[in-house]
């Protein structure tokens, strides 16, 4: 994560005129790899420097979790970079409790980006904040490796997620393999993004089950 250096509920801001206002703020260390959105949007990236990211990805998110929040608005915009190429997550103004402010474990605010928002946001129903960070994730690991979105939105109507939500996945991934080169997408791949991105949030992987999928167990890149 980006850290938090110092923070001040009550503080005086003089202004070039002059004249004093009373501020919060917050100084955060100062990243200077960038997003990686930047990077996305130049040429996406090979299995092996995919991975590398997502694993960190994970990594980052595991620990926000174990400490009861959730994101809420995972992007490649809000994935910064450090000098070394180290994920850190950025951009906490949506997060949230994961048991919810009433305790019941469940959030009910629609927000985030429509295009990384799990379908039970998108249907303005109750999610379990850490399940639709897991969700986006799976979009962003989709970005990273096929320089596109897998879906305009995950709802049911969408062209390609209605092949997914109606267990037609071989349709989905025939119809982004035509735009590839032959074996462009392991078997493994495909069996992770189609179980991270199910319609149903208890049909989706955990975290553990991420981090022990088979795909995830391939070779890495490195920053040699």
């Amino acid at each position: 994560m980006v850290r938090l250096l110092a923070f001040k509920e009550d503080a005086m801001w003089v202004k070039s005129s002059g004249a004093s206002i009373r501020v919060a703020y917050m100084a955060l260390e100062l990243i200077t790899g960038g997003e990686l959105f930047d990077f996305v949007a130049l040429e996406y990236f090979n299995e092996k420097t995919s991975r590398y990211f997502f694993k960190q990805m994970l990594q980052a998110m595991h620990y926000i979790h174990s400490k009861g929040t959730a994101h809420r608005d995972l992007k490649p915009e809000n994935i910064m970079l450090d000098d070394q190429f180290n994920v850190r997550i950025a951009d906490f103004g949506f997060a949230a409790p994961i048991q919810g402010r009433d305790g019941s474990g469940s959030l009910k605010t629609h927000l985030g980006t429509q295009a990384y928002m799990a379908p039970e946001i998108l249907a303005k129903e109750p999610y379990q904040g850490h399940v639709v960070d897991l969700f986006a994730l799976g979009i962003i690991l989709f970005i990273l490796y096929s320089g596109h979105p897998p879906f305009q939105l995950a709802d049911p109507r969408d062209a390609h997620y209605k092949l997914i939500a109606s267990n037609r996945a071989d349709l989905f991934w025939k119809t982004h393999e035509s735009r590839k080169q032959a074996g462009f997408y392991s078997d493994d791949f495909k069996d992770l993004i189609t179980n991270m991105l199910q319609l149903l949030p208890n049909q989706r992987l955990s975290m553990a089950d991420i981090i022990g999928h088979p795909w995830m167990q391939g070779e890495m890149a490195t920053r040699e």
